[in-house]
C-alpha cells in the first residue's frame, strides 16, 4: 500500500512539473527596456532577432493575399524593414526614402517593408505615393513575423521600427532597432552595411 501511495506521488509530482514546465513555454517571453514611444517604455513579444542566425519563419501576405515566408525566399541579400503604420507619417516618410535609396543599390538587394496595415491599404498607399522599389508585406492576420522576429508591440499590436538585413542564404546580418518609436532609423548605416553585406 506505501509502495504504491508512493508511485501515485511521484507520478503527480512528474506531471505538475510536466505542466508547469509547459505553461512556462507557452508564455510568450516580454522584453522591455527596448523601444519606448515619446519617453514610455514599451513591451516586445518575442525572442530577440539575432544576427548570424538564420531568420526565424513566419507567415506573413502579399498585396494579393498570398502567404510569404521571408525565411524561404534565397539568393538576394533583403533589407526588411518593419513599421507601425504606413498610415502615419514617420513610416511613409522612411518608405519614401528607402523607395528613393532603391535606385542607387545592387540589382541583387531588395527591399521590403513589413506592417500590419491590411493589404489592400498597402496596395493603396504605395500606388499613391509611387513605392515601386519596395516590396510591401502584411503581418496583419495574428503578428507572425512580429511575434518571430522579437518586434510584436504588446501595448499596441503594431511592430516596433526596425531593420533587418539578411543575406542571400537568409541568415541575419544586420539588426537596427530605433529605440524612440516615432523616430526614423539610420538610414546610413543601413544602406552601407547592405551594400557590404551584397559584395560577400
Amino acid at each position: 500500500m506505501y509502495a504504491i501511495a508512493c508511485f501515485i506521488l511521484i507520478a503527480f509530482l512528474i506531471l505538475t512539473a510536466d505542466c508547469a514546465a509547459a505553461a512556462e513555454k507557452a508564455q510568450p517571453i516580454e522584453r522591455t527596456g527596448v523601444v519606448s514611444h515619446r519617453g514610455k517604455p514599451l513591451t516586445l513579444i518575442g525572442p530577440a532577432i539575432q544576427t548570424g542566425k538564420p531568420a526565424p519563419r513566419a507567415a506573413i501576405r502579399d498585396g494579393d493575399l498570398a502567404v510569404v515566408d521571408l525565411a524561404a525566399e534565397k539568393g538576394k541579400v533583403r533589407i526588411v524593414l518593419t513599421v507601425p503604420s504606413l498610415d502615419t507619417p514617420t513610416c511613409a516618410v522612411e518608405t519614401r526614402k528607402f523607395n528613393q535609396s532603391a535606385i542607387d543599390l545592387a540589382k541583387d538587394i531588395e527591399i521590403i517593408v513589413v506592417s500590419r496595415d491590411l493589404p489592400f491599404a498597402q496596395k493603396r498607399f504605395c500606388a499613391g505615393e509611387g513605392i515601386d522599389r519596395v516590396r510591401a508585406l502584411s503581418d496583419y492576420e495574428n503578428g507572425s513575423l512580429g511575434r518571430a522576429w522579437g518586434l510584436y508591440i504588446k501595448e499596441n499590436a503594431l511592430l516596433a521600427r526596425a531593420v533587418v538585413i539578411l543575406d542571400r542564404e537568409n541568415i541575419v546580418r544586420y539588426v537596427q532597432i530605433v529605440p524612440n518609436l516615432p523616430d526614423e532609423p539610420d538610414y546610413d548605416a543601413v544602406l552601407k552595411a547592405a551594400g557590404e553585406i551584397a559584395k560577400k
